[in-house]
């Protein structure tokens, strides 16, 4: 089965260290995920990620890497008490190509969601990579025909587990949402603003 192991993303280590993650030598560890800073003129957001155990680099279009590494060792929670990261976020402008591409590089899709999301998704893909999960969302026919018509799959956001979710908002301040309930039943989510200085979107959940 595929795994994840590292995400690369266009943003400042000092960003994340400010909002309580702990980063030594320009990566962060959340769970068993390293994430990897990097920065670079005009780029912002998941530039891309290598995955363990896989059949095919063809991932429709997410930037992708094989990876060899084992996974880093079990650390701490952070100081905003974040304990490691839940889900990793794509959009598809057509998720039935999208599922059919990550299935055959060997990613363990798990279901398939065919109800509107509250954002508005009509529709969403799961797969399981390890402890991390892909949520696939198809994206809606009016931000496609806005974007030009069909495109690849591209990465969105992270989503990561704060047990104790009100130390963690309180821990941010003004630079995080009030929680709310989350689309999955039992649990809470807050998002950070944009006042965080993050290039990619990052939610804040409880646990499963």
């Amino acid at each position: 089965m595929a795994t994840l192991d590292e995400l690369v993303v266009s943003d400042a280590p000092e960003v994340w260290s400010a909002c309580g993650f702990t980063v030594e030598e320009g990566v962060c560890v959340a769970g068993d995920t390293r994430i990897r800073f990097v920065e670079g003129e005009g780029k912002r957001g998941i530039e891309g990620w290598s995955l363990r155990g896989l059949d095919s680099l063809d991932l429709d279009g997410l930037p992708t890497s094989h990876s060899d590494q084992p996974t880093p060792p079990e650390v701490p929670a952070h100081p905003n008490g974040v304990t490691g990261l839940d889900h990793v976020v794509a959009i598809s402008s057509d998720l039935d190509r999208t599922v059919a591409a990550l299935a055959a590089a060997g990613l363990d899709l798990r279901r398939i969601r065919e109800e509107p999301t509250p954002a508005g998704a009509p529709r969403q893909a799961f797969f399981r990579l390890g402890s991390v999960i892909l949520e696939v969302v198809q994206e809606p026919p009016e931000a496609t025909e806005r974007a030009g018509g069909d495109r690849p799959a591209f990465f969105w956001g992270l989503a990561f587990v704060a047990p104790d979710l009100d130390r963690t908002v309180a821990f941010l301040g003004d630079r995080a949402s009030e929680t709310r309930a989350a689309v999955q039943p039992g649990r809470r989510i807050a998002t950070l603003r944009r006042s965080a200085g993050f290039s990619v979107p990052v939610a804040l959940m409880t646990p499963p």
